[in-house]
This record gives structure tokens, sequence and C-alpha cells, in this order.
């Protein structure tokens, strides 16, 4: 986990807007990811259903639906980060992610580079360690 002493020096000094991206990649990490491991939400899927009831192991089935769901949010993140699609020419559209004040208003700053830092940002503590076991 990144220090917070250092995030809050990076968002004072830097004008980086730390908070923000804590606030958002531990947010997608509780949710999308740590989400599955709520008891009952493997039993949501039939195919997890179905696996269960052939003998698969539960925690296994919990590691891998989290692992997909890790890589889903990498890849998400890493797309945001892009800030275009460079697969396709000709298209002059583009896209950021911005902090925003309480009522929603644009700070105008950015944050980017947030799919570098979304293992960093396991509460667990671990960097997604468990995930691949």
């Amino acid at each position: 986990m990144t220090d917070p002493v250092d995030l809050i020096k990076s968002e004072v000094v830097e004008d980086f807007p730390q908070l923000a991206r804590f606030v958002l990649l531990r947010s997608l990490w509780r949710g999308a990811i740590d989400g599955w491991s709520v008891p009952g939400s493997l039993d949501q899927l039939p195919a997890a259903q179905r696996l269960l009831a052939a003998g698969a192991e539960r925690e296994d089935l919990l590691r891998l639906v989290r692992a997909v769901a890790y890589d889903a949010v990498f890849v998400t993140l890493d797309e945001l980060d892009s800030g275009g699609d460079v697969n396709v020419s000709g298209v002059e559209a583009g896209w950021v992610v911005m902090e925003s004040n309480e009522d929603g208003s644009p700070t105008g700053r950015v944050l980017s580079g947030l799919h570098e830092d979304v293992l960093t940002m396991d509460p667990s503590g671990r960097d997604g360690a468990d995930l691949w076991q």
C-alpha cells in the first residue's frame, strides 16, 4: 500500500489529486473485486452453483471471480488512462478521468496512471497476492 504521508505530500506539494485517486481505486477494490467475498455472492451465479455442485472448492471459485474482476478493473483503468483508442485511426475523440468538487464540477486535476496503482490499493495490504494463489 502507498504511504499515506507520501500521498498527502504529493497532494499538497505537487497539486496531484491523490485523495481522489485513493477513493476511486479503493472503491473499485471494495465493490468490484472484494464484493465477491460477501457471503452468497457466488450463489447468484448459475455457473458457480453448477461448479460447486460438481465438487469445485468455494475458495477456488472465489479466487477465480476476484481475479477476473481485478483484471476487468485493470483493463478498464488502462483504457481510461490511454485517453483514446489508439487502434482507431481518424477518430478524434478521447476521454479523461478528472477529480470533481462536492457539487460535481471538475477541478481540472486529472487522475492519470490509475492502472499503475490499482494493485497497491488492495485494502488487505497484500497487493492482490491472494488473487493468484
